[in-house]
């Protein structure tokens, strides 16, 4: 018998970003259901390396969001049983000029960044060893952001939805979304799926990165599109590096529109012993090949930073796609063009980091009250329909 549920409010997706719209939704007392095609954390999430990062954002609305959520993780991380389970770990970011120019730069991002209320501390090249006593020798200097955190990924969305579970939510995994049913007027009225209808008056498009394809059964385009990158892990060492450290460059390439290669040195430790080694960033598709000139950018880059990497084995290396958006902002809101759909997807590579913002806000506006933070820059339908870009002509 084909199954028919009823509940207020659908998040598709159960990414952190899903985990975190379901779990505050079922909080301001909405029935919630939390769909998802694979199993928790299956997708971008669980390729993450859990970075909650205010020290590669410049002032404006995603910094603002970025702040409120690097709080809302400290409020999550202090519940009974949760921070120790997410492994959340407010350790700091240190982001080092690998020469004078980038460090000038460097330093003229950090005074706009206090300026909007991030703690960013000069690190002369005496004090940076103090810091980090692994880093090559010679750097010019580097600035420290000691709101930088991390959790696991997986293990955080995980929590998140257990927590909403807790708080009345449903989670159905292995739900293919197939359709959005509307009613006459166009208004959202549920979702079809391959396990049975899900009728409700509110969708959350929590997608990630296939937040477009969701977007397309609603009728509506939201130019999500993948930016592939891969990710090194290293054999378990005792802690050597002691922060997210990273060289400045790296924000360029967060913020560059590029669809060719790119690495920059971006350097962790973890909880369970193994150090991340990242970032690297192209827009090739869904092409999920395994490129092993990428990984050997990783590890020339990583070596660079800590010559002590140059001894240490790799144990493997995983890739994932990351929701990017043309604007590099993402998708937060109601979509005016058809009532009752709301998106939170386009996150890019801060996707675990903006989570509880981004479901906090969506509760907010899910339950008609003002949401804390501005979200006409997030709006759903900001680009042109005759604006078109390569990969929508191609996925």
């Amino acid at each position: 018998m084909t199954k028919r549920l009823t509940c207020d409010v659908v998040v598709v997706g159960a990414g952190m970003t899903g985990a975190a719209c379901a779990l505050y939704a079922a909080r301001a007392g909405l029935r919630v259901a939390l769909v998802d095609r694979g199993p928790v954390a299956g997708g971008t999430t669980g390729a993450g390396e859990g970075n909650l990062l205010v020290s590669d954002k410049e002032p404006g609305p995603e910094l603002e969001l970025a702040l409120h959520s690097v709080r809302l993780w400290a409020e999550l991380a202090a519940e009974p049983g949760m921070g120790d389970a997410v492994e959340y770990e407010r350790k700091g970011g240190v982001v080092v000029a690998t020469a004078p120019e980038g460090l000038a730069a460097l330093e003229e991002l950090a005074v706009e960044q206090r300026a909007a209320g991030v703690e960013a501390i000069p690190v002369d090249p005496g004090e940076l060893r103090s810091l980090e006593p692994h880093l090559a020798p010679g750097l010019p200097g580097a600035v420290h952001y000691p709101q930088d955190a991390q959790v696991m990924p997986s293990m955080a969305a995980a929590h998140l939805v257990r927590a909403a579970r807790a708080a009345g939510a449903r989670l159905h995994t292995g739900w293919t979304v197939t359709g959005v049913l509307r009613a006459a007027d166009g208004s959202v009225r549920g979702v079809r799926t391959d396990q049975g209808d899900i009728h409700a008056p509110a969708l959350v498009n929590a997608a990630g990165t296939w937040g477009g394809e969701v977007a397309a059964l609603a009728g509506v385009r939201l130019p999500v599109l993948p930016r592939r990158g891969f990710v090194l892990v290293t054999e378990p060492l005792p802690r050597m590096v002691h922060h997210k450290v990273y060289a400045a460059d790296y924000v360029a390439d967060v913020a560059s529109d590029s669809t060719a290669l790119q690495t920059s040195p971006v350097v962790e430790g973890t909880a369970a012993g193994p150090i991340l080694i990242g970032a690297s960033r192209e827009r090739v598709g869904f092409d999920r090949s395994f490129s092993l000139p990428v990984v050997r950018s990783l590890a020339a880059d990583a070596t660079r930073l800590f010559p002590f990497l140059e001894q240490v084995r790799a144990m493997r290396s995983y890739l994932g796609f990351r929701p990017y958006m043309p604007d590099h902002l993402p998708a937060i809101g109601p979509d005016p063009r058809v009532p009752g759909l709301f998106h939170a997807c386009g996150h890019e590579g801060a996707g675990i980091g903006l989570a509880p913002g981004t479901g906090q806000l969506i509760a907010q506006v899910l339950t008609d009250k003002a949401p804390d933070l501005d979200l006409t820059p997030f709006r759903p339908d900001r680009f042109p329909e005759s604006d078109r870009f390569p990969e929508e002509e191609t996925e």
